[in-house]
């Protein structure tokens, strides 16, 4: 399973690819470049709403991933109880909405833009392929980590348990006998009481690859906002991100929360989720003199990730996260719970669709 060193060399990477995609001096990149700024351009009132988008979503985010870190101390959203159930459907349609609504349409504008070539980008669907290809390695991913830890077991203490054993019973993931190894949409495990290992393994595997495709997104969101000179596209993204951030947080939040992790992990965790939006705005602002987003190379490279992020977080959201939940026995088990969590993925999905309109 990829490490937390490992996220932060695809960041970079990702960034040093973006960082050399320089604007063509052609009449038609001009073009491209003109339009793309849709007449509205200032950069001076484009700065401050950087600098102000900064600090809004890094709260933002923090606030958002820390809330279920934080529920253990307050007796209504323990991970036992029905409310954090329904909060956490309401975070997984954010999650659902984003890869569709956001993450994917903007891979559609990208590898379609007018500014790339007729041939080979408008005559294959590449964004669908490459989002179905993510989709598969995902699950590649997901399969073969289990199966590897499985057949040589995983380091607990290296994981973050603070070195108790798992399969003895002393830390599991809440009351068992009570059902609460089986909340949340984390767990995408149907064992029973004696598969606390690998209930707990399989927590930490799917926040682990969540945490990959919400921080390759992350950043390429940042990066696209700080090169920006157009206020009036800023401006509303502000307060979209901010939103997004917030509620994305929450279901990253609820995955490490019953990943059973240590304070160190936890800490990586919710670092690198706070500030790799801010930072690719940082990143961005830097690189506004010489990074043009409609540039063929980084309408390609952008595209292709936005893809691939979208195909990760499509199948994280259905696989792992909502089928994982109300198929799971919690659920099954109270029609009501059922209607609520329904209710609550609609109202989370409809809320993060309507911020389409303005991100």
């Amino acid at each position: 399973m990829a490490s937390f060193t490992e996220i932060n060399a695809i960041t970079i990477s990702l960034i040093l690819i973006l960082s050399f995609t320089l604007p063509t001096s052609t009449s038609a990149q001009q073009q491209c470049d003109s339009a793309s700024t849709g007449g509205c351009h200032d950069k001076a009132k484009s700065l401050q709403l950087k600098l102000i988008a900064i600090f809004s979503i890094l709260v933002a985010s923090m606030i958002g991933v820390c809330l279920p870190l934080f529920s253990r101390a307050i007796p209504a959203l323990m991970p036992d109880r029905d409310l954090f159930v329904v909060i956490k459907a309401f975070a997984s349609g954010v999650i659902l909405a984003t890869g569709y609504m956001h993450v994917l349409p903007d891979s559609f504008n990208d590898l379609m833009s007018d500014c790339l070539p007729i041939n080979p980008w408008k005559k294959f669907p590449f964004t669908t392929f490459v989002a179905m290809l993510s989709a598969l390695l995902t699950l590649m991913i997901d399969s073969f980590a289990m199966s590897y830890y499985k057949k040589h077991g995983f380091d607990r203490k290296g994981g973050g348990v603070d070195g108790e054993k798992v399969n003895n019973g002393e830390r599991g993931l809440g009351n068992v006998e009570n059902g609460g190894a089986h909340v949340g949409h984390c767990h995408g495990f149907n064992g029973g009481a004696n598969d606390k290992d690998s209930m707990l393994l399989r927590n930490r595997v799917v926040a682990q690859v969540l945490e990959i495709g919400i921080v390759v997104h992350s950043v390429v969101i940042g990066l696209s906002m700080g090169a920006s000179n157009n206020p009036c596209t800023i401006r509303p993204l502000i307060a979209a991100l901010c939103f997004h951030q917030l509620f994305e947080g929450m279901g990253l939040g609820g995955c490490i929360l019953q990943a059973e992790y240590g304070m160190k992990i936890k800490a990586i965790l919710v670092f690198f989720f706070s500030t790799t939006t801010p930072f690719g705005i940082v990143l961005g602002i830097g690189l506004s003199n010489v990074y043009s987003e409609s540039s063929p190379t980084a309408l390609i490279v952008v595209g292709l990730l936005n893809a691939s992020s979208a195909g990760l977080l499509n199948y994280m959201a259905l696989v792992d996260l909502l089928a994982a939940d109300f198929m799971g026995p919690k659920l099954q088990d109270s029609m009501r719970l059922q209607a609520w969590s329904f209710i609550a993925v609609l109202l989370g999905a409809g809320g993060m669709s309507l911020m389409a309109k303005w991100a």
